[in-house]
């Protein structure tokens, strides 16, 4: 009762201090009216019918949508109800409150204080994002929630899990990829965890590629606004925005190109590899070094035998290693450091929000918003590194 009362305050708040959900009902619209969102970006001409004063409050017009299958038909869905926007934080609003129940049921599941829930479902910037600005990651981690609530139910009398119960598992991971990709680093632990690996991938990925493989073949490849987030999106990344800089000090984007200009001399290709000279400045390069990180913290998750414990360290090592973090992006870790009580990311959930000075006062979060923002949570993490933080007891 509590979360609810938190929530329904925040639900007819305007969208200052994120527009995220302007571009959410504008891709479902887009979808609505049979028309692809992943191809046709909002200031294509072929939309120009669909165009109103949403339309011209829209963010990134020149981008098409980055959002999975499941996501754009939730917005779709939202777009067609009276008054949108307060419909899709509604919708926003009841997926928040499920992962509470769902928090609320690990904990007893794991013989934890149900208090600790409080740390999530009463947190102010959980309620803040979900009901008041209305952000669609809700839906993936109320999925992730769902997958680990059923990797560990008891086990049936012969030992381990059923194969429902697995499907179920891989069907609800599924979901929460289709949702927001976030949740596809974790398929590999959880499907180890199952204890029933093949079943549950099989599931997972096949609901994944009966969604996907649509969107591939229509924009013939990755979809181009995924590859122009991934490329050009920074924004108050806590390893990436000192990397790239410690990088450009290095002169490592010189460096290489030099590399590659004697390779071309010796093999005499002088234009095959001219392609990568773009490449080589170093945000790129920054990103090619995090994205390798976000891989190996992949690979370690496979040694994950608690899928809470777990969960939470492989969400928060991908963000550590994102170049973009923007304060809803705690979501997908803060459910677990609530169970698991770990100092620097409850406190950071606090921290996070000091990160809205930065367009507010018309700066770069770098250095200052960075610096508080990120380095009391450095503190914290080291000072209580010793003790196992995310050891659940």
């Amino acid at each position: 009762m509590g979360a609810l009362l938190l929530r329904l305050p925040l639900l007819p708040l305007p969208p200052t201090l994120s527009d995220d959900v302007l571009r959410y009902l504008w891709d479902g619209r887009v979808a609505a009216a049979g028309q692809n969102p992943y191809r046709l970006p909002p200031e294509a001409p072929a939309l120009a019918p669909l165009r109103d004063d949403l339309w011209r409050h829209l963010p990134h017009r020149q981008i098409p949508t980055v959002y999975p299958p499941f996501a754009v038909a939730a917005f779709s869905i939202a777009a067609r109800l009276p008054f949108p926007i307060l419909s899709w934080k509604l919708g926003i609003t009841g997926a928040d409150l499920a992962a509470c129940a769902l928090l609320l049921r690990l904990a007893r599941q794991l013989g934890l204080p149900a208090g600790r829930t409080l740390w999530y479902a009463w947190n102010p910037l959980v309620a803040l994002e979900g009901a008041g600005m209305g952000h669609v990651d809700v839906l993936g981690v109320a999925a992730a929630l769902a997958v680990v609530t059923i990797l560990l139910a008891r086990p049936v009398p012969s030992g381990g899990k059923s194969r429902g119960k697995v499907a179920a598992a891989g069907a609800l991971a599924a979901l929460g990829v289709l949702a927001k990709l976030a949740p596809a680093a974790a398929l590999p632990q959880w499907a180890r965890q199952s204890g029933r690996a093949p079943l549950f991938l099989a599931t997972a990925l096949g609901l994944v590629a009966v969604a996907v493989l649509p969107v591939i073949s229509a924009t013939a490849g990755i979809p181009p606004g995924l590859v122009t987030y991934g490329v050009t999106w920074e924004w108050n990344g806590p390893l990436f925005e000192p990397l790239w800089r410690l990088l450009a000090a290095l002169g490592a984007a010189p460096a290489l190109a030099g590399l590659l200009d004697r390779y071309k001399a010796w093999s005499q290709e002088w234009s095959r590899y001219n392609w990568i000279y773009p490449y080589l400045y170093p945000q790129f390069l920054a990103k090619l070094l995090l994205a390798g990180l976000s891989g190996a913290a992949v690979v370690r998750s496979l040694g994950e035998r608690e899928p809470v414990a777990g969960s939470g360290r492989l969400f928060g090592r991908l963000l550590l290693c994102s170049a973009t973090v923007y304060p809803w992006y705690l979501f997908w870790v803060l459910p677990w450091a609530a169970l698991a009580l770990h100092p620097a990311w409850l406190a950071l959930s606090a921290l996070i929000l000091l990160s809205y000075l930065a367009p507010a006062l018309g700066m770069a979060p770098w250095p200052w918003i960075w610096l508080a923002v990120w380095g009391p949570f450095f503190l914290l993490l080291v000072a209580t590194w010793k003790r196992r933080p995310w050891s659940i007891a």
